[in-house]
């Protein structure tokens, strides 16, 4: 089964942006190098959108605007639940993977590097994370939106399952809940 993301209208979000990595690239060519910039840029409204881009341009305010234009065609509408996420995920992107596990309120974002930015600009403010493998910021950034995109909502995953929500929680209903208590 292969899910299809509505496309997300950036004019209309209050995003803010990150420059994650900006790296110098050379070209040889029969003349001599050709110097140029890359930019990773993630971008993100702290409500649950969150888009990443690369930009390479001559100059570094070019391929950082690039980025962000490209993160801005790349938005994604994340699920969270309140200001964490809901269930464990492992995302992975070549050698990176990134381990997301949901946290308690007061927790902060324990994450470094490239996966701290994602969090901050999607709005995740309580999550514990471990990056495993690879270093390199474009493959984390990568993989952290390969674990973000694996998150599952209680009622899209109780509707695949053909249950309700009360028997995929594992919480009872609220009558049953009440009436055990009166006894």
């Amino acid at each position: 089964m292969i899910e299809t993301r509505e496309k997300i209208d950036a004019s209309q979000l209050d995003l803010k942006d990150t420059v994650v990595n900006i790296s110098r690239v050379t070209k040889v060519v029969k003349g001599g190098k050709n110097l140029s910039f890359s930019a990773l840029v993630v971008v993100g409204d702290s409500h649950g959108h969150a888009g990443f881009g690369m930009g390479k341009a001559r100059e570094v305010p070019m391929a950082i605007k690039k980025g962000i234009e490209q993160a801005k065609k790349n938005l994604i509408k994340l699920n969270l639940k309140g200001a964490t996420i809901p269930h464990q995920v492992l995302g992975r992107y070549g050698s990176a993977q990134v381990l997301l596990k949901p946290a308690s309120e007061g927790t902060g974002v324990i994450a470094g590097g490239p996966v701290r930015k994602v969090m901050q600009v999607a709005g995740i403010h309580n999550v514990l994370t471990k990056s495993i493998g690879t270093s390199n910021p474009h493959n984390v950034v990568k993989a952290t939106f390969a674990a973000l995109l694996g998150l599952k909502d209680i009622a899209h995953v109780a509707e695949t399952r053909s249950k309700t929500v009360e028997e995929i929680s594992g919480k009872p209903p609220r009558e049953k809940a009440v009436a055990s208590e009166g006894d």
